[in-house]
């Protein structure tokens, strides 16, 4: 299933509404469900699946209106969002997988798992899953909303790259800079914009903020590892810090069968950052008797 460099091959299938793109890396082992975070794209995992590939089948989607599968109008709550899963995985004939979910991925994969819980063996929420709205200072939609506001991609494609260059600098590599250029497209004016839709992202956000993780976490059976990037010396103290610690706390305490492993001075982007130590915590907890 892989090309012979050792690339994922680029595979379609039609999902419901959608017509999906995903990646398949191959591999005899337990199929492994891999889900990028919002604005993002399956390729966010072209770092750390050449390192799980040897024990896992890798398996990763653009989801609904990411990378490029349908850039549909509707369907970005969760049921949908599960359903586009549970679909996928029919065509796959994969009656149960392991799951693996960074930042918004991290969210529908407890989704996924809440909702279809014979369909997920054990997943891990990779600095995601526990962005909780309600546990913000003063929480109010306008603030939560405001918050999780589209990132800026203002500009040409050097502006783009160079203002992630800078931000990433302590590991950036061509790799990072060709992943990220798979979530974004050039307008007729040069212009580069995220494929991800405002008004997609829009409902994305609503569905965080009406239906939190708060209550979504107490419904998940399966083993779950919660897997937050420690943030770096500066700022650890800083008031963020000890929001999204507390944030964490509360949704390991709302797992049923739950833990939490700290990738301690990195970034939200860890599969970026620290591959090597992403992949080796996820195939310890899923290949853990």
């Amino acid at each position: 299933m892989t090309s012979r460099h050792g690339a994922p091959t680029e595979a379609w299938a039609d999902v419901r509404d959608l017509r999906m793109r995903y990646l398949d890396w191959g591999g005899d082992g337990p199929m492994l469900l891999a889900l990028h975070g919002l604005a993002s794209s399956g390729h966010w995992y072209d770092l750390v699946a050449p390192l799980l590939r040897d024990r896992f089948r890798i398996i990763a989607p653009d989801q609904r209106g990411h990378g490029q599968t349908t850039n549909a109008p509707t369907g970005y709550d969760w049921h949908s969002l599960s359903d586009d899963l549970a679909a996928l995985l029919d065509l796959l004939e994969a009656p149960e997988v392991f799951v693996i979910g960074h930042s918004w991925g991290g969210h529908v994969s407890s989704n996924f798992a809440a909702r279809h819980p014979q369909r997920v063996k054990r997943q891990v929420m990779i600095d995601g899953g526990f962005l909780d709205g309600r546990l913000f200072p003063e929480p109010t939609w306008e603030g939560f909303s405001t918050r999780l506001s589209p990132r800026n991609v203002s500009g040409g494609r050097e502006e783009f790259l160079d203002r992630l260059r800078t931000q990433m600098a302590a590991f950036w590599n061509s790799d990072i800079e060709r992943i990220v250029q798979t979530m974004v497209y050039e307008d007729e004016h040069g212009m580069i914009q995220d494929i991800l839709r405002p008004e997609n992202q829009a409902q994305v956000i609503r569905a965080m903020w009406d239906d939190p993780c708060s209550k979504t976490l107490l419904l998940v059976e399966c083993p779950t590892l919660m897997v937050p990037a420690g943030p770096m010396p500066d700022r650890a103290n800083s008031e963020y810090s000890q929001m999204r610690q507390r944030m964490v706390a509360a949704a390991a305490a709302a797992l049923p069968n739950g833990r939490v492993r700290w990738i301690m001075e990195t970034v939200h982007d860890i599969g970026y950052d620290k591959p090597e130590e992403l992949a080796g915590v996820i195939a310890e907890f899923f290949l853990e008797e």
